[in-house]
């Protein structure tokens, strides 16, 4: 499985828009300084993931995911694919029986196929401000959902071909 966390906040993300020609486009902007976690784990040969939201990106945080992670597949042993990131290189993490790690180069995020799924995320949710963190990650999960209900999507997003075939070759 490929594993990322990616931070989401109140503060939104311009994309361009549409607007005829001498019109300045309408933007939406809000300045509060609020952040939601969300950390994700994907097959991409599968489709299928696991997501939870959580208020930061720390090895804590990070133990808590691997453990709930860990539950949900409990009668399977994962791989889980990490980035560099400061908090999986942490000495605090405590690895549960069934998952093992493998890590991606430094400074390869295009290498994990959750930056692709967390791209569609901040494009759905570009332009779009909320009053709330709760609102946000309703709207988050709204994003998610056809993903979850669809899991060929998720496999079209994410399966990079020499994944698949890395897959397949075990």
């Amino acid at each position: 499985m490929a594993f990322d966390e990616a931070r989401f906040g109140l503060i939104n993300w311009h994309r361009r828009r549409y607007c005829p020609r001498g019109f300045r486009p309408p933007y939406i902007v809000k300045r509060s300084y609020k952040w939601t976690y969300l950390y994700a784990a994907v097959e991409p040969t599968t489709g299928e993931s696991f997501c939870l939201y959580l208020p930061g990106m720390d090895s804590g945080c990070l133990q808590t995911f691997l453990e709930e992670l860990s539950q949900a597949y409990s009668d399977e042993h994962l791989l889980l694919v990490l980035d560099g990131a400061p908090s999986h290189r942490s000495e605090e993490i405590v690895c549960p029986e069934n998952v093992d790690f493998v890590r991606l180069p430094a400074y390869s995020p295009e290498l994990d196929p959750v930056e692709r799924w967390f791209q569609e995320f901040r494009r759905e949710l570009s332009n779009k401000a909320f009053e709330t963190v709760e609102l946000l990650q309703e709207a988050l999960t709204r994003t998610i959902t056809p993903y979850w209900e669809d899991s060929a999507r998720l496999r079209q997003l994410s399966g990079f071909s020499w994944w698949t075939e890395a897959v397949d070759a075990l």
